[in-house]
């Protein structure tokens, strides 16, 4: 089992989000040895709790005053009324874990009004990784901790897949549509780190764009797809408007799309290695409560910067590039956005292993990077 990064409050209870696979319940219990812990996902305990909420605080030992986990919590949300009384009445700490917030927020439950904090869990990281790290395999198989430890990677990533689209999407009541999204989800892939066309999706997946902007924040909701927004903070020249996406892991994104004997080779290798550079960024950021906001910047001129991170600690302009020869063309987004903004920090990230400073940018190598963002990004 791999060191996670992530940290526990000390003295608080705590939500733990983070799509499932990611090792949630395997570092909770590394964490919290002398834990109590309630499985939702165990059917019989689930009925029982879900019919009578206040059980949870009999089954829990008056004499028990260690951490209490509660796994999946969002198949139950009405148990968070009972958590909340037993935060206050017997001062008891909760950790909460759950794979989707969609039926938390849908509901309009008690989220304990700030008694709890809310941490997510993310892919294994390089750092995490440590020695078996490797590049290659990272951007095949992406960071899902069971993906470094089985000996069929692939098939783990394929069923993985096909279990979100049956455990996950069938649950949120998307039975008769599950054959459209379907389509809409390998239609997704290929705008997998672009802006994103809502129209286009729309129209490859053979559906309204209202419906694809629906499933777009359901792949949100369960934690499956982000999108970035573009970086407008005293623009000085007109930018793109529209969010990037990209699906959570670079392996998962790989396993779902579709492969044909014209695609590019070049265009899902780029994707895949921007997403293992934000699965790296979100971590870290989340990890350390750093407070940065991750987004782009482009403008309608083609002027582009893959990643921009702003926050109270500084404004950071990252470049990802697969290649490892560096032309001078590929220094221009970063030189602009720096001209706009001189007091950023620009960074180019390439598949090289030279590291060197040209013309106010850092060119480092990705796979350096990816084990040191805390000395890559320092300012």
């Amino acid at each position: 089992m791999y060191s996670r990064l992530l940290r526990l409050p000390d003295r608080q209870s705590c939500f733990l989000f983070g799509p499932r696979g990611t090792g949630k319940t395997a570092w909770a219990r590394a964490s919290l040895p002398g834990a109590l812990t309630f499985d939702l996902l165990d059917a019989r305990l689930y009925g029982r709790l879900l019919a009578s909420p206040t059980l949870l605080g009999e089954m829990i030992p008056a004499s028990h005053t260690d951490w209490v986990v509660v796994d999946e919590v969002q198949r139950a949300p009405a148990l968070l009324d009972e958590v909340h009384r037993l935060i206050e009445t017997r001062h008891l700490r909760f950790l909460l874990t759950g794979s989707s917030a969609r039926k938390l927020r849908r509901a309009g439950v008690n989220l304990l009004a700030g008694r709890a904090l809310t941490r997510y869990m993310h892919p294994l990281t390089a750092e995490e990784l440590g020695g078996d790290f490797d590049l290659k395999r990272a951007l095949r198989i992406g960071g899902l901790p069971f993906a470094w430890t089985t000996n069929a990677p692939d098939d783990y990533l394929g069923a993985y897949a096909a279990t979100y689209l049956r455990e996950e999407v069938l649950q949120e009541g998307l039975t008769r549509n599950l054959a459209a999204f379907s389509r809409f989800l390998e239609a997704a892939t290929f705008s997998q780190a672009s802006v994103l066309n809502m129209t286009a999706v729309a129209r490859e997946s053979g559906i309204a764009a209202k419906m694809a902007e629906g499933y777009f924040s359901l792949l949100e909701d369960l934690l499956l797809g982000v999108r970035i927004p573009p970086f407008t903070r005293r623009a000085k020249r007109r930018v793109v408007m529209h969010p990037k996406f990209f699906l959570f892991d670079a392996g998962v994104f790989r396993v779902i799309r579709p492969r044909g004997p014209l695609d590019s080779t070049d265009e899902a290798e780029g994707a895949a290695l921007e997403t293992l550079v934000l699965q790296h960024l979100r971590a870290w950021n989340d990890y350390g409560n750093r407070g940065y906001t991750i987004s782009y910047w482009r403008t309608p001129e083609g002027d582009e910067v893959d990643f921009i991170l702003y926050g109270e600690h500084g404004l950071v302009a990252l470049e990802v590039k697969r290649s490892a020869r560096i032309r001078q063309e590929d220094l221009t987004g970063l030189r602009r956005f720096r001209k706009e903004y001189p007091q950023s920090k620009a960074i180019l990230l390439h598949a090289g292993s030279r590291r060197w400073h040209e013309s106010g940018v850092d060119i480092v190598p990705v796979s350096h990077a990816l084990v040191d963002l805390d000395g890559t990004l320092a300012p």
